[in-house]
């Protein structure tokens, strides 16, 4: 009985210590990390302005191919987006706040593509350029060609001039893939 009763004496004590706690001490999680659920990839080739092409990547499907002509060079924007209450919203202002926790790069797939990080891209403090401002020439595209597209969060290192220097398509190791998406080149 004596045993009884000093359990439900520690019981009671630990249900008081913790339920007259203030909830303001817990520490908050200042860092909300939220689901990147779109990308929005826009590509306007630098010498035909009319000649802009807008594929939306959702859901780990892309809404149209993109259709890159042989010896062009395009200007490609990359926007990551959220959802909130229905509506996406870009996040690429958070990204560009926590810029050196991200990397993206490129790799295509049957065909020949060089990648050029652009002068206006968001530079990193270890002088590295994030990725969300590129440009690509358009050496050569089959029809069964691709382009994967990964944003990596809290990467250990980062590569901006692999394979080269002339072609920026990136490495990373370590970290977490936040996006890897697959886009159809023709």
């Amino acid at each position: 009985m004596k045993n009884l009763f000093n359990i439900t004496l520690v019981l009671f004590a630990a249900f008081i210590l913790f339920s007259c706690r203030n909830n303001d001490e817990i520490p908050e999680d200042i860092h909300e990390h939220e689901e990147i659920e779109k990308l929005v990839v826009t590509a306007t080739n630098k010498n035909n302005a009319s000649d802009v092409q807008v594929v939306n990547y959702i859901g780990g499907a892309a809404d149209v191919p993109l259709h890159l002509e042989q010896g062009a060079t395009y200007a490609v924007k990359l926007d990551f987006q959220v959802k909130h209450d229905g509506h996406y919203e870009s996040a690429n202002d958070e990204i560009i706040d926590e810029k050196d926790e991200h990397f993206i790069t490129f790799q295509f797939s049957d065909s020949d593509v060089n990648v050029s990080r652009a002068s206006d891209d968001v530079v990193r403090t270890d002088g590295k350029k994030l990725g969300l401002s590129t440009e690509w020439k358009i050496n050569a595209v089959s029809a069964t060609a691709k382009a994967n597209i990964k944003l990596v969060h809290t990467p250990t290192s980062v590569n901006q001039n692999y394979p080269t220097a002339d072609n920026q398509q990136g490495q990373t190791s370590g970290g977490e893939t936040d996006v890897n998406a697959l886009i159809n080149l023709h």
